[in-house]
């Protein structure tokens, strides 16, 4: 499995430029729910920096989960298209959970390659973008892309520098050791940031919760082995810390959606099935014509 660092693809005119070559489109998603502490500065600097500036980015899109606080309106005003996850495919109904937002988002947005952001992010960088995009841009061989870094555990009593990432150690590093050890050598497994291409990601179900990046991996590592996945190091990342409680919620979601993909384990957890199967996705999404057969 490929890693790199997100300073090589720091150059964001030669990046852009890799774009244009390659003719592919670049979409980005920020699934919210109430944050309106953090969403301004995440799209302000994602607008000036990777849109007016360098555009590495085509489109810049937040899906709200029904956000009660200003998360939409701030948003907006700092130049994101934001929409309602259930005003998109309404007719599928109605489900809460991150997975939720990031399958609304592979009908809604039309880039090649999708990149997801979270919108809790304290310290927000480009490099969380171009981190995860360039390899997609210069390896035409990976699908998928993960982020990795430092996360401080923020506590009353000071910051642990490596503290963070607790569900990751206790929960899904020892999963993946047991049951897909080649998946163990990713830094950052539930990390939020991450870029994949279309082809990859409309092939997918998608878990509504939490559970939905645990079982990308496990889906993409089966479909195309781990030479299409790799990981980017982006340093640090700063964010809310979650209660253990939260956490809790969290491990119970990503044990169904692990175990639901090896056999005679658990009954299929809350999915979302492959944007392919769907006749409304194929419309705004044709496939491509094939080769006419001659008469004999």
């Amino acid at each position: 499995m490929k890693t790199f660092h997100h300073h090589a693809f720091a150059d964001l005119a030669a990046l852009v430029d890799d774009k244009r070559a390659a003719g592919l489109t670049v979409s980005l998603c920020i699934p919210t729910l109430n944050e309106e502490g953090t969403i301004a500065r995440i799209v302000g600097t994602l607008r000036g920096e990777l849109v007016e500036r360098q555009p590495l980015l085509d489109e810049l899109v937040v899906i709200d989960s029904g956000s009660t606080d200003r998360t939409r309106a701030l948003a907006a005003d700092a130049g994101a298209e934001v929409r309602l996850a259930a005003d998109i495919l309404p007719f599928s109904g109605r489900r809460s959970g991150k997975g939720e937002n990031l399958w609304k988002a592979v009908h809604h947005c039309r880039g090649d390659i999708l990149c997801f952001v979270d919108g809790d992010i304290g310290n927000f960088h480009p490099r969380f973008v171009y981190g995860t995009v360039g390899p997609l841009l210069r390896h035409p061989e990976l699908d998928y892309v993960k982020g990795f870094y430092e996360r401080p555990l923020l506590a009353e009593e000071g910051v642990d520098p490596r503290g963070g990432g607790r569900v990751t150690e206790i929960l899904v590093r020892p999963l993946f050791q047991r049951f897909c050890p080649e998946l163990a050598a990713l830094h950052q497994p539930l990390a939020g940031e991450y870029a994949a291409r279309r082809s990859i990601l409309e092939t997918l179900a998608f878990p509504t919760g939490y559970g939905v990046e645990t079982a990308h991996l496990v889906d993409v590592w089966r479909a195309r082995g781990p030479a299409a996945l790799a990981q980017t190091d982006l340093d640090e990342r700063i964010h809310r810390n979650r209660s253990l409680a939260d956490l809790g919620r969290m491990s119970g979601e990503i044990l169904d959606a692990f175990f639901s993909r090896f056999p005679a384990a658990i009954p299929h957890p809350d999915e979302r099935p492959p944007m392919v199967t769907l006749p409304e996705y194929l419309e705004r999404f044709p496939r491509p014509a094939g080769p006419r057969r001659t008469p004999a």
